[in-house]
């Protein structure tokens, strides 16, 4: 497996790789690899005869007063991973190879992502898009793989890739979870002993939500029962709780499935998210 730290050398792997008849899967992250990162990196393997995952804490999707600074960097342990797992090749670029310094465009996805996060994060999913859409130019992939834990960036990324018909198959993957229900994230380590003996309260909420909408209500209330779960466990501050459709992230104030019930959450200074979908 290589790393390797230009768009060039990016390009010229993927040469190769074509030239030998090879199929060309992605994996976008931002490093701090954990087993859901794994479970991408494996789909890609398991599908495509060339993997090639990103390895890069993307400035423009952090907001003012977000953690970009205290972002966990370790890509040693991340080629590690990636290494077992049966990548190829690792692209690691610093901010000024990725962008330059007269970078002036910005790739932006009205409606899908202006709601749940997009609402508290206003620049995070221009920053998200933008820098997908510069990695699916460089490495010019068949398929890229994203975690269904993060639904709306998997929404707003299909969105991006068909409006700008962009060659590139968008693959969702299942979230990966604790035994205790937890979604796997590298914000996790952040929670002491205490909230994250709490933090499976929010999948248990999730699934509440799910079960009130399996059985009829509408998406107000399954919100509510959300929130109500969510509510007694008191290390939780709920951001936002909202139940949408699962293509439009429309609202779904009434009754109607399939839905997406779509939480974040504080507990101290860590944000959580999470999601589940509810089918007809």
């Amino acid at each position: 497996m290589q790393v390797v730290r230009t768009k060039a050398e990016v390009r010229k792997a993927v040469r190769a790789a074509r030239a030998q008849g090879k199929s060309v899967g992605l994996v976008p992250t931002m490093g701090a690899l954990h087993a859901g990162h794994r479970s991408l990196v494996d789909t890609s393997v398991a599908n495509c005869d060339f993997t090639i995952v990103s390895v890069f804490v993307n400035p423009t999707q952090f907001g003012p007063g977000e953690d970009l600074d205290a972002y966990p960097r370790t890509l040693e342990a991340d080629a590690a991973l990636c290494e077992a797992a049966g990548a190829d090749l690792i692209f690691a670029p610093d901010p000024d190879e990725m962008y330059g310094a007269a970078a002036a465009t910005t790739v932006h996805v009205s409606g899908v992502s202006e709601g749940l996060c997009g609402a508290f994060r206003p620049v995070h999913f221009d920053g998200v898009t933008t820098v997908v859409c510069k990695l699916l130019n460089i490495a010019a992939v068949d398929r890229a793989y994203f975690g269904e834990k993060d639904y709306q960036q998997l929404v707003v990324i299909r969105t991006m890739v068909a409006d700008l018909d962009i060659a590139t198959e968008i693959v969702g993957v299942a979230t990966v979870r604790e035994p205790d229900g937890l979604a796997l994230s590298s914000r996790n380590k952040y929670l002491s002993d205490q909230q994250r003996a709490a933090a499976p309260s929010l999948r248990q909420a999730l699934l509440a939500g799910a079960k009130a909408a399996a059985d009829g209500a509408s998406g107000c209330e399954a919100e509510q029962v959300v929130a109500d779960v969510l509510a007694a466990e008191p290390l939780f501050r709920a951001q936002y709780i909202s139940a949408v459709d699962p293509d439009t992230l429309e609202p779904r104030e009434d009754d109607g499935l399939p839905m997406v019930i779509a939480a974040a959450a504080y507990m101290g200074e860590t944000r959580l998210i999470d999601n589940i979908r509810v089918e007809g």
